[in-house]
């Protein structure tokens, strides 16, 4: 199934960068080389800290990667993730928004579930869907949309916002953007699934498809980002997810973060 970015005048690709942990400024007094290996090892706690779950963020297995494979990588993640997900959020599942490539395979497969209403945006122009997934799109359960301008629901309007693959190919321009409005429409909170550093590479199909290649960021890049974003980890969510993977067998191949939703 080929897919491009919705509209042609508002491509994902975006040249701006953006480096959260680079200094603003360079020091010109020279320092001891201890004190540099001192000030090198603090700041590396900091950052084991925050990624370990300190903040409540994130609960990802960064040892063991199942060999998940395919174009949408985290859109089967969240599949596989599921039961896990129900384990941790309960009722907060009954009304669930999915947010990325693929997002009709999530919605079949979100209604299936017992007590779940399920809908879906793509944010990329579906050329060759098959039949389901065109009658999602007639019954109004899937749309079309640029997720980078703001969404066509009313704030809380679904109980859980789960994001996945779209993330990555947007530029921090854009995400500041989409990341609070993701955050606007949920009620009980917002899960992101997004790529690896290093684990996959941009393939010239995949640019065509999205605009722009993916942009694999690391847990600390992130936490540090929902920080400046005021969006708050959800420990809670974030421990039981850990604990309910662990009793599950369940061993996530993408970095996953619980948010809280704004109030």
């Amino acid at each position: 199934m080929s897919r491009r970015p919705v509209g042609t005048g508002r491509r994902f690709g975006d040249s701006g960068s953006f480096f959260p942990f680079s200094g603003s400024s360079h020091s010109k007094s020279k320092s001891s080389p201890l004190l540099s290996i001192a000030l090198i090892l603090v700041g590396a706690v900091v950052v084991i800290f925050i990624v370990k779950g300190g903040s409540g963020f994130i609960t990802v297995n960064r040892v063991a990667f199942s060999k998940v494979e395919g174009d949408f990588l985290c859109t089967l993640e969240v599949q596989r993730a599921i039961p896990v997900l129900k384990k941790v959020y309960g009722d907060s599942m009954r009304k669930v928004l999915h947010v990325g490539p693929d997002t009709c395979s999530m919605v079949s497969k979100l209604v299936k579930e017992e007590e779940t209403e399920a809908w879906g945006v793509e944010p990329y122009d579906i050329e060759d869907a098959d039949a389901t997934c065109k009658g999602l799109v007639r019954k109004g359960l899937v749309r079309v949309a640029d997720i980078k301008f703001p969404l066509p629901y009313r704030p809380k309007s679904f109980s859980l916002v789960i994001v996945s693959e779209a993330l990555d190919y947007l530029s921090p321009k854009y995400l500041n953007r989409t990341l609070p409005d993701l955050a606007r429409v949920s009620s009980d909170g917002l899960i992101a699934f997004t790529g690896l550093p290093g684990r996959q590479k941009a393939k010239v199909a995949e640019v065509s498809k999205f605009g722009r290649p993916a942009k694999m960021r690391s847990s600390s890049w992130w936490v540090k980002y929902f920080m400046q974003m005021s969006l708050e980890g959800n420990e809670a969510a974030a421990k039981k997810f850990e604990q309910a993977a662990t009793k599950m067998s369940y061993e996530p191949s993408c970095q996953v973060f619980h948010l809280k939703s704004y109030h």
